[in-house]
C-alpha cells in the first residue's frame, strides 16, 4: 500500500513538474515584429511605426527617453547616446541629436564580427526601407531615400555599408532634408 501511495505522489508531482515546464516555454517565445528580415531588425528598428524606433523627427527629448525605456549613456542638451548589444557578434550604438527640444537627427552604427551577418542587415535595411521610402538613389555604397510627407519637412534616410573585411559596420542616418 506503501508503494503506490509513493508511485501516486511522484506521477502527480511529475505531472505538474511538466506542466510548469510548458508555460516557460511559451513564456519565452517572442513574437517577431518583422519576421521576413533579420532577427535584429526587431531590435534596431524596434516598431513599424515612425521612420525608426517608433519615432518620428521633431520628436521631444522626454518622448524619446520614455521610448527607450532607460537613461541614456551620455547626455546633453543637443544629443541623446544609447549602446546595444544584441549577441556576442552584434551590437549598434543610436546618437539622437537635437536642436533645442526637438529630434532633428538619428544617427545607428551597427557593428558586427560575422561579415555575412553584417551583410544581410544592410540588405535587409534596404528592403525595409525600400519598401518605406520607394525609389531609393544608390552611389559609391551608399543608398539614399527621400520622403516628402504632406505638409511635414522632407527627412532623408542614408544608408552606408563601410565593413572591412574583418569587421561589418552599417550607418544609418536619418535627418530633415533642409
Amino acid at each position: 500500500m506503501l508503494k503506490y501511495k509513493y508511485l501516486i505522489i511522484s506521477l502527480v508531482a511529475g505531472i505538474i513538474l511538466s506542466c510548469n515546464r510548458g508555460e516557460k516555454q511559451t513564456q519565452e517565445v517572442k513574437v517577431r515584429l518583422f519576421p521576413e528580415y533579420d532577427v535584429a531588425l526587431d531590435d534596431i528598428i524596434k516598431s513599424k511605426n515612425g521612420i525608426i524606433r517608433g519615432l518620428e523627427l521633431n520628436t521631444i527629448t522626454d518622448s524619446i527617453i520614455k521610448y527607450e525605456g532607460k537613461e541614456a549613456i551620455e547626455k546633453d542638451s543637443t544629443s541623446l547616446y544609447y549602446e546595444y548589444e544584441i549577441n556576442d557578434n552584434l551590437n549598434y550604438s543610436l546618437t539622437y541629436i537635437l536642436q533645442g527640444d526637438s529630434l532633428e537627427e538619428v544617427n545607428v552604427q551597427i557593428n558586427s564580427n560575422d561579415i555575412d551577418l553584417s551583410a544581410k542587415i544592410f540588405t535587409d535595411l534596404k528592403t525595409f526601407y525600400e519598401k518605406k521610402l520607394p525609389n531609393p538613389t544608390e552611389d559609391k555604397g551608399y543608398v539614399v531615400y527621400n520622403c516628402f510627407e504632406g505638409q511635414r519637412k522632407p527627412y532623408v534616410v542614408s544608408l552606408t555599408d563601410n565593413s572591412s573585411p574583418t569587421k561589418g559596420i552599417i550607418n544609418l542616418v536619418i535627418y530633415k532634408d533642409k
